[in-house]
């Protein structure tokens, strides 16, 4: 069966088949080289677990290809400048999402906590919520952050890539458009995208021209200043912003759009196998990096587009009123495990609507528990510690098995699917009856599915990653204890115990413990 996906620039399933693919054209997938361009977090808040959802299709579609024998080179972005709070429309409306958080943070020193050392600094704040994703990114065994953590420093940043180190290359596709006729300066200094120069405009969302007469994003004061209402801009001079560089039409900051075309274009080159984000990117966001791209290098730029869908909490859109938009912290200080929570985020077809409950995950945390614990029996009766994803898998049973998941996912990544297959299969091994060689060979396949799932043996660096933080943040908590602090003691213990371990307080001081399962 061949490896298919939903691609939603041609709004139908299509055999995926890389740019490069491996040396057996029945098996295009087996030693082939896969690009992909994954949008990611905005940093000036916490991600919450509807931006993770995305975050973490994103990653197992990347395992998988793994899976079917593929290289995958990943790129995500944190983006660091130039998002607006309104970003429905093509130019956003509202102020910039990182001076949104510079003002929560001049508050939140004013009331004692100081996240950062000084909150008018925009890039203390990016850095920091930059470090807080990362830290989620890792407790939840997202792969791009396992390639970050394992890079060379000249490397890093062409893999989570942050605008504010691109801005030359910024300044390059820009110059370009405008050289070829794409783009243009306006009245108001403004430079914008000249949308009608560029036919396939809206072929990834449906949006064509005709649609978007009226409606601009509202940036600007008047509309006189563009062509048509819905050419966005791409390079904006102000002298007042937080975040501003020299250019050559005037001081000021880059798009939103443009950052993510100039960076994976820069990075992946101009033609890349997949491009991935959430379903609110589709328009404006990828549809104006389509746009750009073309435009800018004259070639195809993103083969498939995937989307995840949207996810809501207690059947209702998440909201900070009503305490459902979950960060990973808040449910870790619940009691849940990270792994379980990227259980729940993956179980369901990233094309489905997900609802999100506090049951849904506690169930995601006892099929987590059932896995590791069967995993742990396997290990015992296979009496060696070396079994891997590289064992042989002996049994025809679970050759069958480890081909039936597969051919799961080939179906558009069809998880849910899959996970009723191993649990299936776990449900008729009997271990009692189970010898040496027959657990070497089912331990060996939990490992190749977990190559996909993450959910099962976490990656090493980052359990030691994890390890070194704990540690880190108990020592802190110990000096507050002698202090006397108690206020900062509690703040500290909720950030421990986020990282999904136990904190106990002892008359010979305080230890803590990995959590394993969450409460039920």
């Amino acid at each position: 069966m061949a490896t298919r996906f939903y691609n939603t620039l041609t709004h139908g399933i299509l055999e995926f088949v890389p740019i490069c693919p491996g040396p057996n054209p029945a098996d295009p997938l087996r030693g082939a080289t896969v690009t992909m361009y994954s949008c990611g977090p905005t940093v000036y808040d916490h991600a919450h677990i509807g931006n993770f959802r995305a975050f973490l299709f994103a990653d197992v579609l990347r395992r998988f290809l793994e899976f079917r024998g593929a290289s995958v080179r990943q790129v995500m972005n944190m983006t660091d400048v130039g998002h607006m709070t309104e970003d429905t429309t093509a130019d956003g409306t509202g102020m910039d999402k990182i001076e949104a958080a510079m003002g929560k943070m001049r508050l939140s020193k004013k009331n004692g906590h100081a996240e950062v050392e000084n909150p008018d600094d925009p890039y203390q704040i990016a850095d920091y919520f930059a470090d807080q994703f990362v830290g989620d990114a890792r407790a939840l065994g997202l792969s791009v952050v396992r390639d970050f953590d394992e890079a060379t420093p000249s490397a890093k940043n062409q893999i989570l890539p942050r605008p504010t180190k691109y801005i030359n290359q910024f300044i390059e596709m820009i110059t370009s458009l405008l050289s070829k006729g794409y783009a243009y300066i306006g009245e108001d200094g403004v430079v914008y995208y000249d949308v009608g120069s560029f036919s396939r405009y809206g072929r990834l969302s449906g949006n064509l021209l005709q649609k978007l007469q009226y409606g601009a994003g509202g940036r600007i004061n008047e509309l006189a200043a563009k062509r048509h209402p819905a050419d966005f801009f791409l390079w904006m001079p102000d002298s007042r912003h937080v975040m501003r560089w020299a250019s050559p039409w005037g001081e000021g900051y880059p798009g939103w759009h443009i950052e993510c075309s100039a960076m994976a274009v820069s990075i992946l080159g101009p033609s890349i196998d997949i491009h991935t984000g959430g379903e609110d990117n589709i328009f404006p966001h990828h549809e104006c990096e389509i746009a750009q791209s073309e435009a800018a290098t004259g070639k195809s730029f993103a083969r498939f587009w995937m989307h995840a869908r949207h996810l809501r909490v207690d059947g209702e859109k998440m909201s900070k009123s009503k305490g459902t938009m979950y960060t990973l912290h808040d449910l870790a200080t619940r009691g849940y495990d990270p792994l379980a929570v990227r259980y729940a985020l993956i179980s369901c077809r990233y094309r489905e609507a997900m609802n999100f409950t506090l049951g849904t995950l506690n169930s995601a945390a006892k099929n987590t528990a059932t896995l590791r614990e069967f995993a742990a029996q396997l290990s015992v009766i296979s009496g060696r510690g070396s079994v891997d994803a590289t064992t042989e898998v002996t049994s025809e049973l679970d050759k069958r098995v480890l081909d039936r998941f597969g051919q799961m996912l080939d179906d558009d990544l069809n998880v849910s699917g899959g996970l009723g297959v191993i649990f299936d299969w776990i449900s008729s091994i009997d271990l009692a009856g189970c010898g040496q060689s027959r657990a070497q060979s089912a331990l060996a396949v939990l490992h190749r599915i977990d190559m996909v799932l993450g959910v099962v043996f976490p990656h090493r660096s980052f359990e030691s990653e994890k390890i070194e933080r704990v540690e880190g943040l108990m020592a802190l908590r110990a000096a507050a204890r002698r202090n006397r602090d108690w206020l900062r003691s509690d703040e500290l213990r909720r950030e421990i115990e986020a990282l999904g371990v136990d904190v106990k307080d002892g008359p010979k001081g305080s230890t803590w413990e990995a959590r394993l399962t969450p409460p039920t």
